[in-house]
């Protein structure tokens, strides 16, 4: 036997019935030789790791636009973050955890700068609409690897079309695990990043929320964590109470934080640079690099444009605006 088939057979000998199988996943969009040593979704998640699209997301925002501070999450730190908390519950409910890492590490790459305002100036701007969720999903099928697409199971690519709220639940016990994680990571990272920069402290958090889930940013992530666990049997979820305490969180964050002038009064900016730049290379195709010129004689320039903007990190996004908007000083 391989390794990849010794480490195939101890997941039939170890994890719970509704796990996803390595062995047993429905495959590739093409077909490609196993791995001697790596099982299917160990590889997924190195093809991610090592692609282009994931290296950019540590110049990408989470909540905060292009923080100064080196210790504010990035989209590349809360991908670390999903991945560890969506392992713990993978593994404490006896699911595939490289299923889950492989998802989490892949379930961002399609992530527009500057967070979800450059989402939602995509989404406004774009007759053809935009999901991150769905980006990544096309990121991993057309864009990576020079347009050849990282190939990967179908399994990792429901997990990460199927992460976000509002969309149909993933196929798998393991992609509805990394939507769960995928909440619980920002959720805290956010509050521990807001209270750094001064945006708000421990005791603004309602006492009702602290009395569920506790007062520290462990004591959140163990709460939930372990809710989850101790009531997810045939699907995966929490208890209605914590549903409850969670939904309350998300609307004090809104409140406090997500709608707060002092963290987000930049976004304003953030979206009218990215609707110049989807306008401006709309009309000027020629603009772009060569592969985006190839997207839009396929696909048009609106798909290309949205391709290659939501490709770009922060930082590369506001240099391409000062050099297409910002005069250069004439030198003899």
């Amino acid at each position: 036997m391989t390794i990849r088939e010794k480490l195939e057979e101890r997941e039939r000998q170890t994890l719970s019935p509704m796990a996803s199988l390595s062995a047993e996943s429905r495959g590739r969009q093409f077909p490609a030789e196993p791995c001697p040593i790596r099982t299917e979704y160990q590889r997924d998640r190195d093809r991610i790791i090592h692609s282009k699209s994931f290296r950019r997301l540590k110049h990408k925002t989470q909540v905060f636009l292009s923080p100064e501070g080196d210790h504010y999450r990035t989209r590349l730190t809360h991908t670390l973050e999903v991945s560890q908390i969506g392992r713990t519950i993978a593994r404490a409910l006896g699911l595939n955890e490289d299923l889950v890492e492989a998802a989490a590490m892949g379930h961002d790459i399609g992530h527009t700068p500057f967070g979800h305002a450059g989402e939602y100036a995509l989404r406004e701007i774009c007759p053809l609409g935009f999901d991150h969720n769905e980006q990544s999903v096309r990121v991993a099928e057309r864009l990576e690897n020079d347009g050849k697409g990282l190939n990967l199971t179908w399994e990792v690519r429901d997990a990460i079309r199927c992460h976000s709220s509002g969309c149909p639940s993933a196929q798998t016990f393991e992609g509805r695990v990394l939507r769960y994680a995928d909440k619980i990571a920002y959720i805290n990272h956010d509050i521990e990043d807001a209270i750094r920069a001064g945006v708000l402290t421990e005791e603004d958090i309602p006492f009702d929320i602290k009395y569920v889930l506790g007062r520290t940013k462990s004591d959140r992530i163990t709460a939930l964590v372990m809710n989850i666990v101790e009531n997810s049997a045939d699907d995966i979820t929490m208890s209605p109470e914590m549903q409850k305490t969670y939904e309350r969180l998300i609307s004090f964050m809104f409140e406090a934080v997500y709608r707060n002038p002092k963290a987000k009064g930049e976004e304003g900016k953030a979206r009218d640079l990215v609707k110049y730049l989807y306008t401006h290379f709309t009309a000027h195709v020629e603009k772009m690099p060569e592969e985006y010129r190839r997207i839009a004689e396929q696909e048009g320039a609106e798909r290309a444009a949205c391709d290659y903007i939501s490709g770009m990190s922060d930082r590369y996004a506001v240099s391409l605006c000062e050099e297409l908007l910002i005069p250069k000083f004439w030198q003899l």
